[in-house]
């Protein structure tokens, strides 16, 4: 029953500060950790990190290591150390986890200084690691391959897996993150302070798109939508997208000078930590500006997805298994017909994509805590796609509870998103399921008719 109809757009939503994560939280995440690896048998854990491949140890430091690697060293017995290069050594006190600083210039930029009288294998034997038995090594990557030996398979650089094989000969070693994004994973759930640090970005992420659709009219450049999706100074989880027309040409992925023209497709893409916002759809005001062999594109594509979102918002609830929510996206936007080919929802958390349950046969449950990103994209042969990514979260009374408790102004801004939902798009949201931004599920397939949205 979704149709384009008359629909109030989101409003922008004031008041939106980072909300850091406390040391109750920190303490938390370790202990957990550590009850992992004493239930696995682990002797210590590797967990490697840089820019790009680094959440997993901010989960336990509360930082990025820049534009450094690093590595934490984290024993059974709460013990850790960082193994740092040249300009982050002296974030070692940062830490929001207790460690002792080792300096390897190995992890510093290219021609920095190499002072050192030490190898690799000397500096990651100060951490005493050789005399450990069972380590996990913590990359970031979820191997699921049915072909490969994924507990032995490990996404850190050669130089440093080379190195600790040579220095531990009688260690056992194996891929130990699952530990953290894995189907009972420390990392796939949060409390109240997870959820009010992470709803920030995702927030700030829906307010960014909201005023990016709002200036889409023929003559803007792609590079003056991109600047208000870049919001507040913060670090973007993706990159960010502004495209008028053809995207990537001559391999260019960046907004440019480019202008809109009337019946251009737009994307437009915008993530900070906890959240992301995407749309597809056309610089037009009504159908008839559609571009030639796409004037039933409302119909082919737009309504059947926006179906499937409403469909999948309404059906996800706690207890219900990642295989099930999959079998309802597939019944209501069949997969062999619409070309989604990715996961039909993921987590997400520090990085866009932390993980996923969705998936044919998934027996995983979705469990209270779970930060989603409902991410399903059609792929119609002919046909320009259409989008209105966004996330929730999956919260159980006594979570919504302590989230409303400790961010009653939080928790103002989701009751006014659920409202908006079931009001305004006509979708039928559970209280469980609690919308990220004001922005979730909302799609104007028409960006120059901003009075028309598709609703249930």
């Amino acid at each position: 029953m979704v149709r384009l109809a008359p629909v109030a757009a989101p409003q922008k939503e004031e008041g939106l500060v980072p909300v850091p994560l406390t040391s109750k939280t920190f303490a938390t995440r370790k202990e957990a950790v550590l009850s992992h690896m004493q239930q696995e048998g682990y002797d210590v854990l590797v967990i490697y990190a840089d820019l790009e491949h680094g959440s997993n140890w901010e989960y336990l430091t509360g930082f990025l290591p820049r534009f450094e690697e690093s590595l934490l060293v984290l024993w059974a017995d709460g013990t850790s150390q960082l193994v740092l290069g040249n300009e982050n050594l002296n974030k070692s006190g940062k830490a929001l986890i207790e460690n002792k600083p080792v300096h390897m210039p190995h992890f510093s930029l290219p021609n920095q200084p190499m002072e050192t009288g030490e190898s690799v294998e000397d500096t990651l034997a100060e951490t005493g690691i050789q005399h450990a038995g069972k380590i996990g090594i913590v990359g970031w990557k979820l191997f699921t391959s049915s072909f490969d030996d994924n507990a032995h398979m490990y996404d850190i650089p050669a130089y440093l897996m080379d190195a600790l094989v040579h220095i531990c000969p009688k260690a056992e070693f194996s891929n130990a993150t699952h530990i953290f994004i894995g189907a009972d994973g420390v990392r796939t759930v949060n409390n109240a302070n997870e959820f009010a640090h992470y709803e920030f970005g995702a927030a700030l992420a829906g307010n960014s798109m909201l005023a990016a659709m709002d200036a889409v009219v023929p003559g803007v450049t792609e590079m003056e939508l991109g600047g208000l999706l870049n919001s507040c100074g913060q670090r973007n989880s993706v990159v960010t997208i502004a495209a008028a027309g053809e995207r990537f040409i001559d391999a260019n992925m960046y907004p440019t000078d480019h202008t809109v023209s009337v019946g251009d497709p737009i994307s437009l893409t915008v993530g900070y930590k906890g959240g992301l916002q995407s749309r597809s759809a056309f610089a037009v005001h009504d159908e008839s500006e559609l571009p030639e062999g796409q004037h039933d594109w409302l119909q082919k594509v737009a309504i059947p997805y926006q179906t499937a979102v409403k469909a999948w918002i309404e059906s996800i609830h706690v207890g219900m298994t990642g295989g099930e929510l999959y079998n309802v996206v597939d019944s209501v936007l069949p997969k062999k017909a619409y070309g989604w080919k990715l996961n039909p929802g993921h987590l997400c958390a520090d990085e866009e994509w932390l993980c996923s349950p969705v998936f044919p046969g998934s027996t995983t449950p979705l469990r209270s805590g779970m930060l989603f990103q409902i991410d399903i994209i059609p792929s119609v042969p002919g046909y320009n796609g259409a989008c209105c990514e966004s996330g929730v979260l999956l919260a159980d009374e006594e979570l919504r509870g302590d989230i409303a408790v400790q961010y009653p102004e939080l928790w103002k801004r989701v009751q006014s998103r659920q409202a908006y939902m079931r009001d305004e798009l006509g979708i039928d949201v559970p209280d469980e399921v609690l919308p990220t931004s004001s922005m979730t599920a909302y799609l104007r397939p028409h960006l120059l008719d901003q009075t028309k949205a598709l609703r249930g």
